[in-house]
């Protein structure tokens, strides 16, 4: 049954297509994430171990709650590995060492990312589309990137 919110089928759509991109993502950093909450390694595994276990938490979260707007948009969300990797704007690889340093770089890089992509859509959704609650949505995902994102980046200096 559609969804009959105020907002043109054909606008719903393209909010749902792009959301679809969204989730890929969250799940392929979320994945991300949990690899290196298992594979981590060093004189601070065991503080970085939990750290990570915290971030892909709020990412395991995020998951559902991007999946969940698609649906009360009326749209069916994806939910295979291989359909997420088709949609994702990022590689599943890790590039750097099972180290602190090698995960955080790879993860704040994909985490700012991310952002950038949000962002780029916020006004699209209100303006363009009239889906001011999806764009307020990706305003909310964006701010919860960012704090993942200096989480990250802190780890750094």
């Amino acid at each position: 049954m559609e969804a009959k919110i105020g907002i043109t089928q054909e606008n719903l759509s393209k909010v749902a297509q792009e959301l679809i991109k969204i989730l890929a993502d969250e799940y392929v950093l979320y994945t991300k994430t949990k690899n290196a909450h298992w594979n981590i390694e060093g004189p601070d595994f065991h503080s970085k171990h939990l750290f990570f276990e915290g971030q892909f938490g709020q990412l395991d979260e995020l998951v559902d709650n991007v999946a969940e707007r698609i649906r009360s948009l009326g749209h069916y969300a994806p939910g295979s590995l291989k359909g997420f990797l088709a949609l994702t704007h990022f590689s599943e690889q890790l590039h750097e060492k099972n180290d602190s340093a090698g995960f955080i770089k790879e993860l704040l890089t994909d985490h700012e990312s991310l952002i950038i992509h949000l962002r780029e859509n916020i006004n699209l959704f209100a303006i363009d589309l009239k889906d001011t609650g999806s764009s307020d949505f990706l305003t909310g995902l964006m701010e919860i990137h960012e704090k993942m994102a200096w989480m990250l980046r802190s780890h750094l200096k």
